[in-house]
């Protein structure tokens, strides 16, 4: 299948190489053009442009990084012009529901195809081809790009037709993910404070309580004090929270928790942690008690 794919950060690399393991005709893009190279020595064409990418693909991915991006890729960049009636273009990035509610109204004008496909993992995952992948859009573009989503994925959830209904799964579930890091900064701040270390009280309750890979992945790194490189950075759980925030308020839905977490990732991007992992909120957590390192 003639595929086209833009956006190839730490996540969209390995699911683009991933396509190309599976014998596809892949034409990339990303805005620094330097990432390309390692898929151009696998086998990938190397467009010029985002709308060259798009040009001739049957079905285009894109992985970018938030509403801003996507927006002056596919609406202004010239991708969803560049689009054949007919293609189907699979979106992979967390995006608002304002937004998505406008891409699922310009690609049905355009008469093509739009599948919401979120993932759920990390760069490791995405590069190994085990992802979770939530999708959801009309049911001939779902089944036409199932073979793709399922050769990126251990799993492709479906959600039914419509896209939204994808979007608010991974926003809703990348909230849970705030949600946890907090509260494994906090009780760790809490053990720390009492002489016990955050790795000997993460040891017990990860596995016995919560034993699960959020809770593993990123008290491991909790644990270890090992934010960098990220694998999602707190920049972008900022991000993602506040889309949560949004969708909450557009149904008049309550979300203390939301806002608590909301601060956290402010302050800890007002201490200059955008750029590390996620699991960095655990630094404001001991700041706060004046056990930082």
């Amino acid at each position: 299948m003639r595929i086209g794919f833009i956006g190839l950060g730490s996540m969209g690399a390995g699911m683009a190489a991933q396509l190309i393991k599976a014998g596809h005709e892949v034409t990339v893009w990303n805005r620094s053009p330097e990432a390309a190279a390692p898929l151009q020595a696998q086998g990938a064409r190397v467009a010029t442009t985002a709308a060259e990418a798009a040009r001739d693909a049957e079905v285009l991915h894109s992985m970018l990084a938030n509403d801003a991006a996507l927006r002056e890729v596919v609406f202004e960049g010239g991708v969803l012009e560049g689009l054949a009636p007919g293609a189907v273009h699979v979106n992979h990035a967390t995006i608002s529901i304002a937004l998505a509610t406008e891409l699922v109204e310009r690609h049905a004008a355009r008469g093509v195809g739009y599948v919401a496909a979120p993932v759920f993992g990390r760069p490791d995952v995405a590069a190994s081809g085990n992802l979770q992948v939530v999708a959801a859009g009309a049911p001939d573009a779902v089944a036409r790009v199932q073979p793709l989503l399922e050769q990126l994925a251990s799993r492709v959830w479906p959600m039914g037709d419509d896209p939204l209904r994808a979007g608010i799964v991974k926003i809703a579930g990348n909230f849970l993910i705030g949600a946890a890091i907090e509260a494994m900064a906090e009780a760790t701040t809490l053990t720390r404070a009492h002489g016990v270390s955050a790795a000997e009280f993460l040891d017990v309750v990860t596995n016995t309580l919560f034993a699960s890979p959020v809770y593993k992945n990123y008290g491991g790194m909790i644990a270890q004090e090992r934010y960098t490189p990220p694998g999602f950075t707190l920049a972008l759980g900022f991000k993602d929270v506040g889309l949560a925030r949004a969708a909450a308020d557009t149904k008049r839905v309550p979300m203390p928790f939301a806002s608590v977490l909301h601060d956290a990732l402010l302050e800890s991007l007002a201490r200059g942690d955008a750029d590390i992992d996620f699991s960095g909120l655990a630094r404001v957590a001991a700041a706060r008690a004046h056990l930082e390192d």
